[in-house]
């Protein structure tokens, strides 16, 4: 196959052990990032370099960086947005000289993705995340405990609330205005070091506190890759994501954006009523996408990317950062190959 499946690392501080992802027999790279410096500063050549050696000596590849966060000045527009996006032309150039060929990241004001409950008990005894958009409509932002990887616990209440405060001051134009502003000035620098950018839809793909939020659905995402009409400039194509919504046709986005997805996340969703899912296992019968499809759809559009198994059940009474696990991701990394593998042979027969 013509594309590399990986498998998200969190670092040293990961129950999931580079041990353990080199034993998955299908197994490329890791997808990680540097996580000892603050989001909108540069990252050390020390801290990147002592990253990719650590991968390469368990056999795997560091070509994949998700993510370099975008500081919240940067899509409010603020004063201090210029200083903050020239120190991440800096991280793309470093990444680019250290090996890295995509920088997956994301646009999400404030919150990356959202669920309203962490451990969702399934019909199977596994447990899921799972989101109910009336329970999400009964959180304040505040007060909640709620906690999830992608969420920046470094925010005091105050600093929250402030936060919110200026985002209600601008709608999506704004946004999208700070999301030009940014890709004119960081795609030309991915160009150059042979980085490929690959923008995460939100998650979910539609507004959730009263944010703007804007790359959720086919029109947007093509808005976003006419800003820089550049093979730099793609998308991160998440199934999960996306395929909450039934209106996103997953199939037809991967022939419309042909060549311009370097980085697929592979998961399932079981959507369980308008604006509610839950998380299930990656075959296509658990879940409302069929994986099958999805998967020919990158085969017949020649994808030569990066693809990882995304968010997994937590299953055989295993702990640890939702969705996260080792043991379903694994199931999923080895279902997912072998769908690649017999639609390639089918082709060849």
């Amino acid at each position: 196959m013509n594309w590399k499946m990986t498998f998200r690392w969190y670092g040293d501080d990961d129950k999931v052990t580079l041990d353990h992802i080199r034993q998955i027999p299908c197994m490329r790279g890791v997808v990680s990032a540097i996580y000892d410096t603050p989001v909108g500063e540069v990252w050390s050549n020390a801290s990147i370099d002592a990253m990719r050696r650590k991968v390469e000596k368990h056999g795997l590849t560091f070509e994949v960086v998700e993510s370099v966060p975008v500081h919240e000045e940067i899509k409010l527009g603020g004063a201090d947005a210029p200083r903050l996006i020239e120190n991440y032309c800096e991280n793309v150039r470093r990444l680019g000289k250290a090996g890295v060929k995509c920088i997956c990241y994301n646009f999400m004001p404030v919150f990356d993705w959202l669920r309203s409950e962490l451990a969702h008990t399934r019909a199977d005894g596994s447990n899921a995340l799972s989101y109910d958009h009336a329970t999400v409509l009964a959180m304040n932002p505040l007060t909640s405990e709620l906690s999830l990887p992608g969420w920046d616990s470094s925010y005091t209440k105050a600093g929250l609330q402030e936060l919110l405060a200026k985002y209600a001051a601008i709608g999506e134009e704004e946004l999208w205005r700070n999301l030009t502003v940014f890709l004119q000035a960081v795609i030309p620098v991915a160009e150059q070091v042979g980085v490929r950018m690959a923008i995460h839809p939100d998650d979910p793909p539609w507004g959730i506190f009263g944010l703007p939020r804007i790359i959720t659905n086919r029109e947007n995402l093509a808005r976003m890759m006419r800003i820089v009409d550049s093979p730099a400039n793609g998308i991160t194509l998440c199934t999960g994501s996306l395929g909450v919504d039934p209106n996103n046709d997953l199939v037809e986005m991967i022939h419309a954006f042909r060549g311009r997805i370097p980085f697929v996340h592979l998961r399932n969703v079981k959507i369980t009523g308008e604006r509610c899912f839950e998380e299930s296992g990656h075959v296509s019968e658990q879940g409302s996408l069929d994986m099958y499809r999805i998967l020919r759809a990158l085969h017949e559009t020649g994808f030569d990317g990066y693809a990882r198994p995304d968010h997994g059940r937590m299953i055989w009474g295993e702990t640890g950062r939702p969705g996260y696990g080792l043991y379903d991701r694994a199931l999923g990394a080895m279902y997912l190959y072998g769908l690649a593998e017999a639609i390639e042979k089918e082709d060849r027969a």
